[in-house]
């Protein structure tokens, strides 16, 4: 086993090496040196990653101290490898797919320079092995994307960004609380599985703390009513929207939520509390809310981060059960759902990208010039509705039996409050699908058009590999399940 030093490599390499080629003399279209150079970058981090997750040591290394008790450290341990790993395994493919969708866009070297320092600053936020750390790195995360939200410089894009940062940085000021007091009255706020915490005493401020991080830390995860920045931000290219959506952005407030209730407080302290039935039914009404505001919605991407903000309180809701199949099941929806929202923005992407259209009524009639593309994005459509044989319905299913299992009251509304989520999920994805296979001709907007046709390779490899993930993973997700029930164990 090598030395845990070893994980300031792959948080290092895009951070040192994104700055060096901002300065490099690319011009802006001398696409094909500059796209070489990031996806070596990208590639060697993501090899880096996988490397580290199977040999280096599990033990904590602390960079630098602020003061006592609040530093910089980091470690890997299961849940780290976890999202670590999904980050690396997606952040290559999507970076091929940004090539071809910024081809003609401006400012692609800043662009592209963001696009990577933010692959680092998601692998420190991963590799945290403590409260100051992870809210370092969360922080730096929000600063390093709103030029990502901001890109093309419009009204809608300035007025996007401005929303992500008021929302993000400012609102993430709520977790500083809880940093605050989980590092004064713990080990040094580090991430121990069952709990850090001496909750011995003050048991009142302990649970408005925990409240703060939760709502704090939400804001990531859009749990309402913190939830308003992530439609607004469905402006950013189609690559960003991916990884706030699916990956960087989003899952690091439900990574962040779950390091606060079992790597921190434990469970044995929030059990039963107020706090818990704050948090639990507030990801119940999230989940339906945001499906309800999805189905009403009439913009393709925006209806699909409505549906991210509903589908995040799905792991939300499994996490605050606080039982280990409630935490088993909302982390692998935490990647099941990273699959299928990766799939199916990238579909909506190249939709964008071939035809120059954004809103739902103009799909009518295109999967006939588009068939591959409208495929994959119905197999998406299915799992993410939780039909059997695609990824989706193992998390669902396993986020329904743990509800129950948990026996609680707020389990049971949250049972049916998801049964009703899928069902709502089902209309407002599937019916893309009806509109763009089986519209009338007199609806039919592209019969005429001959330049609508499946993307060029660089996309289209992307939302194939997703597509096949989704399928292979919702037939054989037993050794998934199993890596996801030893970390909800304590075991890794």
């Amino acid at each position: 086993m090598i030395s845990p030093y070893f994980l300031l490599i792959p948080i290092m390499l895009p951070l040192l090496s994104a700055f060096p080629l901002l300065f490099a003399g690319f011009k802006e279209e001398d696409d094909r040196k500059r796209n070489l150079c990031l996806e070596c970058i990208v590639i060697l981090t993501s090899i880096l990653v996988w490397f580290l997750i199977f040999t280096v040591r599990r033990d904590p290394i602390q960079i630098y101290s602020f003061t006592s008790g609040f530093s910089i450290s980091f470690r890997m341990d299961g849940l780290s490898s976890l999202f670590a790993g999904m980050v690396s395994l997606m952040w290559p493919l999507v970076m091929l797919y940004a090539f071809e969708y910024m081809e003609h866009s401006e400012g692609k070297n800043r662009f592209f320079i963001f696009y990577v320092i933010t692959y680092g600053v998601t692998l420190g936020l991963a590799f945290s092995s403590n409260m100051t750390t992870l809210y370092t790195f969360i922080e730096m995360l929000s600063l390093v994307t709103i030029p990502l939200v901001a890109h093309y410089g419009n009204h809608d894009s300035t007025y996007a960004g401005r929303k992500y940062a008021a929302y993000t940085i400012g609102g993430t000021g709520l977790a500083f609380f809880a940093v605050v007091i989980t590092t004064a009255y713990g080990d040094g706020g580090n991430f121990i599985f069952g709990g850090s915490l001496n909750t011995s005493h003050i048991t009142p401020i302990l649970e408005t703390a925990f409240l703060f991080g939760f709502f704090g830390f939400g804001i990531k995860a859009a749990v309402f009513p913190l939830h308003a920045w992530l439609p607004t931000a469905s402006v950013a290219p189609t690559p960003v929207t991916a990884l706030l959506h699916a990956v960087a952005v989003v899952n690091s407030g439900v990574f962040a939520v779950t390091r606060l209730v079992y790597f921190t407080y434990g469970t044995d302290f929030l059990r039963g509390t107020l706090s818990q039935t704050i948090a639990l039914l507030t990801a119940v009404f999230t989940l339906v809310f945001a499906a309800v505001m999805a189905l009403k919605e009439r913009h393709f991407k925006r209806r699909l981060a409505y549906s991210t903000v509903s589908n995040l309180s799905y792991m939300l809701f499994g996490i605050m059960l606080i039982t280990p199949h409630g935490m088993t099941a909302g982390i692998m929806h935490m990647v099941f759902h990273g699959i299928i929202k990766m799939s199916l923005f990238l579909c909506a992407g190249a939709f964008i990208h071939v035809t120059g259209n954004e809103y739902i009524y103009q799909v009518n009639g295109v999967g006939k010039k588009m068939p591959l593309t409208f495929l994959l994005y119905t197999l998406g459509g299915l799992s993410l509705a939780g039909v059997p044989l695609f990824c989706g319905f193992v998390s669902k299913w396993k986020l329904v039996t743990a509800g129950i299992e948990a026996g609680s009251p707020e389990g049971f509304p949250g049972v049916f409050a998801l049964i009703i989520s899928a069902f709502l999920c089902a209309m407002y994805t599937l019916s893309v699908s009806v509109r763009a296979f089986f519209s009338t001709k007199e609806a039919d907007r592209y019969l005429d058009r001959t330049d609508v046709k499946d993307p060029g390779k660089r996309m289209l490899i992307p939302i194939v590999f997703f597509g096949i993930l989704n399928i292979a993973l919702g037939i054989c997700s037993g050794p998934l399940a199993a890596f996801t029930e030893k970390i909800a164990a304590g075991l890794l």
